[in-house]
Formats: structure tokens, sequence, C-alpha cells
């Protein structure tokens, strides 16, 4: 299978990657620069991509089996999730590739029936402009043609260990026996490629955390 990883250079797309070549996939990492991919393996193509721009997604998606899209925008930037999504999705179309994964957002989560992660009075103020872009570029890929699978992390994700042991849920924010809502980023990679490996989740949502 080739797949191609937009946003491989962050936090999560490198760990992404990583996943991706340890499950024997071909794997083109898609970033603004494509000299800090490392590809020190046959099976890892770098390329540079503008991931507001449908003809260059068009350009690096073509001939993939599978997209991911791991793209963060800086923090200020927050509006460029949803032109990312918009781009993406035509970018996809015009290339005739079907199946899109995306990093999501924990915000729009429920904590409860009817009220969102973001909604509750202890959410990080400067965070919920992010949660927001999430929203409206999930509103983008759930009103598209294309095979999309939403992937949200827990409430709290940071690099750590890869165990291969944590829980699936659908639109509820999985918590501990403390009430903490965590994963790895490791982890959440593994979940990532089970979906991509046995799809179970086709144009709808899922969690993943211990």
């Amino acid at each position: 299978m080739k797949i191609a990883i937009i946003g491989a250079t962050g936090t999560i797309g490198q760990r992404l990657v990583q996943e991706g070549l340890r499950r024997k996939y071909e794997i083109t990492a898609a970033t603004r620069d494509s000299s800090k991919i490392d590809k020190n393996t046959e099976r890892l193509q770098g390329i540079s991509l503008n991931v507001l721009d449908p003809i260059s997604v068009e350009a690096v998606v073509s001939g993939h089996d599978v997209v991911i899209n791991a793209y963060g925008p800086q923090f200020g930037n927050e509006g460029e999730l949803t032109e990312a999504a918009s781009a993406i999705v035509e970018g996809m179309k015009r290339a005739g590739v079907q199946r899109l994964l995306v990093v999501g957002g924990a915000g729009s989560l429920e904590v409860e029936p009817g009220v969102r992660l973001m909604d509750t009075p202890d959410f990080p103020a400067e965070i919920r402009p992010l949660a927001q872009a999430h929203v409206d570029a999930y509103e983008i890929y759930s009103q598209s043609d294309l095979d999309w699978t939403y992937i949200s992390p827990a409430s709290w994700i940071e690099p750590g260990k890869r165990t291969g042991n944590f829980r699936i849920g659908t639109n509820r924010l999985i918590t501990d026996d403390d009430g903490a809502s965590r994963i790895s980023v490791e982890d959440y990679a593994a979940a990532l490629f089970d979906e991509v490996a046995d799809p179970l989740f086709t144009r709808t949502r899922f969690t993943v955390a211990y």
C-alpha cells in the first residue's frame, strides 16, 4: 500500500511515518520543506507540499492508496486548518484518490451527552480557536464524497512509548479511573494504522486513549 502523509515533520506526523515504515508500507512524507525528511530508507520519499493549494495536493497524492492528514497550523493561524481541509478534499478529488484519514482534535468529543470538552469551564481559552477550527474542518470532511475517517486523540497526547494497548471509542472522551484522558503519540499512530489496515470507521470518527 502506498500512503501519503501530509504534515510529516510534526510531532504526530513523524510518528506516523515511523509507524507506516514499521508496517512495511511505501510512505510519501509531504511537508512544507522536504529537506527536513530523513530519507534513509528506500520505502520513504520526501516531497514538498503547499497544503493550502489543491493543485499542489493533487500532485502529491496522485497514485496513492491512502492519504493521512496530520497538518497542524502554527499558533495564531488556526484558520489555515479549514483552508487545508478544503484544499485536501479538492486535491484528492482531482487526483482520484478516495481514502483519507485525518488527525483530528479532542475538543469536540463529548464529556457527557450534549456537552463537548471544548465547552467545559476548564478548557484552556487559548486552545479554543484551534478546537473550533478542528470542528469546522470536520464539517468539511464529513460533507465531502471521500472515504474519510477522523481520529480524535485523548485530551492529552504527547510523545512516549508504543505499547499497543489502548481503548477505542466514538464520540465520547475516554478517561481512566482517575478521570485522566491520555495517549502517547506512538500509540495514537498505531491505532490510526490499525484503521488503515482494517477499516472499521469509514465516513465517521473514532477516538483512542488509555
